[in-house]
């Protein structure tokens, strides 16, 4: 038989031109590089934005750029593990933590896995750490107090039970302080909190840690810690791992509390992030979607109508800043998507007033909807007096000379700032906020001696609560301060001051 040799070569031909097998790159990939927690994978062609990827030594990696023919990956664990030709495949799952009451008491990395050293966490639950965040429908106005036990923010800065307020301030102003004390203030008033450190040393964390459990704050409390030493894409999903844990308490109708301690070192590890994966640096080397960054973790905060369970997430992000400039970028971004902040002055604090809280500078754009009767009653004026005394005191300052009625603004106005001091780790209830502005409201201290007002609360509240316990307990049942009740308060102060004269 002869072989014809065009008859072969068609033949050929035919065969290849009928051949439509793929190599399949949808589910593996091939690493082509990797350094600095990322890894370039070739392939995948069928993978999602966030989707989990499996690397070799049970090496997870989140994808976070879609290109043409590859994609770009942070990876969750040590990138010197990983080189170039390994095999990658999809999970085909979001990233996700896990989630339950179990998780209180517990200090957890930004992957929801115990570093406390008390054994495994064992919950059945896990939610994705990004969601959408809930709609208008499914919301409600906020309406109701979240109390820090801090004079100076429930009287003049209130937040509500579903609010976001960010605290801004220099370094070592006392941001992480105010947090800390309104987790504290949370015990026996069924609010659940979430404390997420990001960025920060392991000793400061194990610091709040400590103090936490030494007010048994520890017990309603989950602390995620994603510190300085570890890779920047832990830090980048941190707040949206303690997110996904709050959001699972509040669509079982609970009030939660979430601090995010601090989100300029959040937008600092994504901006690294960023620029490794070569996306375009924008305005101060940030990417352009790091206002979405934000914006999407902060909207997940919110009041739940009754009809979806009536929950609450309230945020209080915190926000540093560089000798006192809010105009920066991102406390810019952080301003526009919160509903109010508390602004921490240097010179106030170094001046010893603590906490250092501006009230020029601060807002709650929820207000009085926050706060309760009793606290509208005796804080009506502070705001105006306060401005009165700070811009009399600027003008004093130019000469000596000052009539009557300059003196009693800045007298009054000194002992409003004498008041508004309170010392770290000492929460007030309300009837001790209320009765302690209530008195500075009145005039009682505005001939005393400014050095000697803080001794004078303390002793006059020993008196009232030893002696007329009855009338603070009825503020803080009703809320509210009745006309009997008043008259009772101003007569008991009265008593207060007529004995230490006697004396």
């Amino acid at each position: 038989m002869k072989i014809n040799a065009n008859e072969i070569s068609a033949l050929i031909k035919e065969q290849i031109k009928n051949y439509h097998h793929e190599v399949e790159s949808s589910d593996v990939g091939v690493v082509v590089s990797v350094g600095d927690g990322i890894a370039i994978v070739y392939g995948l062609d069928q993978a999602m934005l966030g989707e989990l990827l499996l690397f070799p030594h049970d090496i997870y990696g989140m994808v976070m750029n879609l290109e043409t023919d590859q994609v770009g990956v942070v990876l969750l664990g040590d990138d010197s593990l990983i080189k170039e030709g390994d095999t990658v495949r999809r999970t085909k799952e979001v990233m996700e933590v896990p989630v339950g009451s179990e998780m209180l008491g517990r200090v957890v990395n930004s992957l929801g896995q115990p570093i406390d050293g008390l054994g495994e966490i064992k919950t059945t639950k896990h939610r994705p750490i990004e969601v959408i965040a809930p709609g208008v429908i499914m919301r409600e106005s906020v309406n109701t107090p979240l109390e820090t036990g801090i004079k100076a923010i429930d009287s003049m800065i209130p937040i509500g039970r579903g609010q976001r307020e960010l605290i801004i301030g220099d370094r070592q102003t006392g941001k992480t302080a105010i947090a800390i004390d309104t987790i504290i203030n949370q015990k026996g008033k069924g609010v659940l909190c979430i404390y997420v450190a990001i960025g920060q040393k392991n000793s400061t964390v194990a610091q709040i840690v400590d103090r936490l459990k030494k007010y048994d704050a520890m017990d309603y409390t989950v602390v995620v810690a994603a510190t300085a030493s570890e890779p920047a894409p832990l830090l980048y999903i941190a707040p949206y791992a303690g997110c996904a844990i709050g959001e699972e308490w509040m669509h079982q109708g609970k009030d939660v509390l979430i601090i995010y301690d601090d989100l300029s070192k959040h937008a600092v590890s994504y901006r690294a992030l960023s620029l490794l994966l070569k996306r375009s640096p924008g305005r101060e080397a940030y990417p352009g979607d790091v206002f979405y960054l934000h914006s999407r973790l902060l909207e997940r905060a919110c009041k739940l109508d009754k009809k979806y369970g009536g929950g609450s997430l309230t945020a209080l992000p915190i926000v540093e800043t560089q000798s006192g400039d809010i105009s920066a970028y991102i406390p810019t971004n952080v301003i526009s998507i919160t509903d109010g902040q508390i602004f921490l002055n240097t010179d106030l604090f170094n001046s010893g007033q603590r906490p250092a809280i501006d009230s020029g500078f601060s807002v709650s754009r929820v207000g009085g909807d926050a706060q309760y009767s009793a606290m509208k009653q005796v804080t009506r004026s502070l705001k105006i007096e306060l401005a009165n005394f700070s811009e009399m005191k600027s003008f004093a300052q130019f000469g000596s000379d000052l009539d009557s009625s300059t003196l009693k603004v800045l007298k009054h106005g000194e002992v409003l700032m004498r008041v508004l001091r309170q010392n770290q780790y000492q929460p007030y209830s309300l009837s001790h906020q209320i009765f302690d502005l209530f008195i500075a409201k009145h005039g009682y201290l505005d001939e005393i001696d400014p050095n000697q007002v803080q001794h004078v609360l303390v002793d006059s509240f020993h008196y009232i609560e030893t002696s007329h316990k009855a009338l603070l307990n009825a503020i803080d049942k009703d809320k509210v301060i009745k006309p009997d009740i008043e008259s009772k308060l101003h007569s008991s102060i009265e008593e207060y001051f007529a004995i230490t004269k006697e004396k």
